[in-house]
């Protein structure tokens, strides 16, 4: 086929997969296996119920249903995370979902809304700078559910303040969660994909600041410099393995890491880290799901054709 001249032969592997992933059933045939599962994790270990049906389809097979994958989001306690897991969830994935330790009852009721939904879920404390712990955080994700078809690094941290008042500590913790951990996060997914040979989606956490530094945000700003360089590179490194890699580059979002107790006299949500950064207070804001809901379609099997891109959502507060 002219796929084959165009293409490395992985990606033609990875196109097969999409339009066909039964390798036992030909492109030409007109009933199809679907299975309708639901499963669920207890303290005793996985029991699930299945049943199964045929359908007529017109050719060529349809691509896989994402109710058959597994994602990995880190930094789900709270805000994008939170909105990222939830949604995946509501997609049909099975969620694994990471935060710090001292987050672990915010991380447990995340567990318990995805299990709500019907669909298995784990949580899987630990810190992303730590490679020690991406490693064991990717493991535990594929031993109990089973593979790994999606990683979002979302753990991130900020400080907002000249850079003449920033220490090295907070440098270092800035860069060591924004930069290594994505780092760490898009290494491990990697190999996971590359080792079960079905492609994947890797997803990372830049920022309206790593497109233009910002005030008062040295440390971070520079941070998700590095995750849209990292994205690229990597996008350019996995495309042979039928991996994407994108990142998300939020504006001013209402989360924790904004808010503050002092918006409501300063103006409203998140007018205190405007005022600290310099920005105008009329600049767009938005709830978490505007990017869960970018998340969800960069995560499905159709986005494939989309790669080493970080896209702005930010109300279009900056063009590229």
């Amino acid at each position: 086929m002219l796929l084959d001249f165009l293409v490395p032969p992985r990606i033609t592997d990875y196109y097969n997969y999409l339009t066909n992933p039964n390798p036992n059933v030909s492109a030409s045939s007109t009933s199809l296996p679907l299975s309708e599962t639901g499963s669920s994790i207890t303290d005793t270990g996985l029991s699930s119920t299945s049943s199964s049906r045929s359908i007529s389809v017109a050719m060529p097979a349809a691509v896989p249903t994402i109710s058959a994958r597994i994602a990995l989001v880190t930094g789900a306690a709270q805000g994008i995370g939170e909105a990222i897991a939830l949604r995946l969830a509501e997609d049909g994935l099975d969620v694994a979902v990471n935060d710090i330790s001292c987050k672990h009852e915010q991380l447990n009721d995340v567990v318990e809304r995805i299990k709500a939904m019907g669909r298995r879920a784990i949580a899987v404390p630990g810190d992303v700078s730590s490679e020690e712990d991406v490693v064991l955080l990717v493991k535990t994700t594929v031993e109990v559910l089973g593979g790994l078809d999606v990683m979002v690094a979302n753990a991130g941290v900020v400080a907002m303040k000249p850079l003449l008042d920033t220490s090295l500590e907070e440098y270092d913790r800035i860069m060591g969660v924004n930069a290594r951990g994505v780092m760490l996060c898009f290494k491990h997914a990697a190999a996971q994909m590359i080792k079960q040979g079905r492609g994947g989606r890797i997803i990372g956490a830049c920022s309206g600041s790593g497109k233009k530094g910002i005030c008062n945000m040295a440390a971070y700003s520079m941070s998700k410099f590095a995750v849209r360089g990292l994205t690229q590179a990597c996008a350019s490194e996995w495309i042979q393995h039928g991996i994407t890699v994108n990142s998300y580059a939020p504006g001013c979002i209402l989360t924790p890491m904004l808010m503050h107790p002092d918006d409501a006299k300063n103006g409203g949500p998140a007018s205190t880290a405007k005022l600290a950064t310099g920005m105008p207070l009329d600049i767009p804001d938005a709830e978490p799901t505007v990017v869960a809901g970018f998340v969800s379609y960069i995560a499905r099997p159709e986005a494939h054709f989309i790669t080493g891109q970080t896209i702005n959502i930010d109300g279009g507060l900056h063009f590229d």
